[in-house]
């Protein structure tokens, strides 16, 4: 299309609003998952099988794995045969936009396997750049294509005008080094829609994303987060978290609310164990191996339909991390997802899914 959103009058709404649709895609690939992708299919199961009860799911699989998948998966899935390169739904999928009249449209990005030759994560990425047209397209609605490299999980939406993201991530380099922040700015308020910017420093400590928005913070309604916070001084985790809790408590979203932060504790500190990385086939980019720190995180969560759907990653902080979210959501049934075989992969359930408004 032509025109952007906002000319249009389309935005992006809240996770917080009605779904028909989540999508995720189909893990696979030796280098990310390991044995084969066996134990990471295992916990996508589990948790699909859990979230058909709220929502229809809609799976991206490769050709050669669809009779695998619909051997596996509950039959409501919906299984949509495709090209892809990883499984990382957020990232690769589309953006959707909603307008007054409840029409829906999508929004694709750009994308470089979260760093193009600088520092992406894979070689080939060819593939993932179809994914948001492909389903915008499975979905039945119009698309912009956005002149601008960005990742869905490194954005977070309230639906009334307000953005979090943070600078590590949008302003690295290995985004769109020619923008300035003014630049991207623009591009963000034509695109979705929004008014006001808030910018966190950083994301989660090593995080492989350059710091995605959602591994650190989550946006549970508008003026209303959850934010990871360590408090062990002596973790580097300990001072980002600090900083983004000082930038929240002085800013103001785009209604000109406070900003109420709830904070969650962070899992482990967690580590890639021997057997873990011995499962893996070892690329030249994107090696994990026995004792990387795990960017691990309960923010890294789905809103669907009155439910959250939240990672289990370390018995002691998920306890913790339940009270929190049961105070944060008082009116959503909770229901914890083991997925530990998803975090080794460098994401969570945010980072492996991508709803569409209902």
């Amino acid at each position: 299309m032509l025109t952007t959103p906002k000319a249009d009058h389309f935005w992006m709404p809240g996770e917080h609003s009605p779904q028909s649709t989540v999508w995720l895609a189909w893990p696979t690939r030796p280098d990310n998952w390991r044995d084969n992708g066996l134990p990471a299919q295992a916990a996508f199961i589990h948790f699909i099988e859990r979230l058909s009860g709220y929502v229809t799911v809609k799976l991206a699989v490769l050709p050669e794995f669809e009779a695998q998948a619909q051997s596996m998966l509950p039959c409501t899935t919906q299984l949509s045969p495709m090209a892809y390169n990883d499984a990382w739904m957020r990232d690769i999928g589309p953006t959707m936009l909603v307008n007054e009249a409840g029409v829906k449209r999508a929004v694709n990005w750009k994308f470089n396997a979260w760093g193009g030759e600088l520092d992406g994560l894979y070689d080939d990425w060819s593939n993932d750049q179809l994914v948001a047209a492909n389903v915008a397209s499975q979905e039945g609605v119009e698309r912009y294509d956005a002149p601008l490299f960005l990742e869905g999980g490194s954005i977070h939406c309230d639906g009334e005008g307000t953005l979090y993201t943070t600078e590590e991530c949008l302003l690295h380099p290995s985004r769109n080094p020619d923008l300035s922040r003014e630049d991207i700015e623009t591009q963000l308020k034509e695109y979705l829609s929004i008014d006001t910017i808030i910018w966190l420093p950083l994301g989660l400590f090593n995080d492989e994303t350059n710091g995605h928005i959602d591994n650190i913070l989550h946006v549970i309604r508008p003026g209303e987060v959850l934010l990871t916070v360590c408090y062990d001084k002596k973790d580097p985790q300990y001072a980002i978290s600090q900083q983004a809790l000082e930038i929240l408590s002085n800013a103001r979203d785009a209604r000109g609310r406070n900003i109420i932060v709830h904070e969650l504790p962070m899992p482990g500190p967690l580590f890639m164990t021997e057997e873990e990385a011995s499962g893996l086939v070892q690329p030249d980019r994107m090696q994990r191996v026995t004792n990387d720190r795990l960017a691990g995180s309960y923010a890294n969560c789905l809103i669907c339909n009155g439910a959250v759907f939240y990672p289990l990653l370390d018995e002691k902080n998920d306890i913790i991390a339940h009270g929190v979210l049961q105070t944060a959501f008082p009116n959503h049934v909770l229901i914890g997802i083991p997925a530990r075989d998803i975090l080794l992969g460098g994401g969570n359930l945010h980072c492996i899914t991508q709803q569409i408004p209902a």
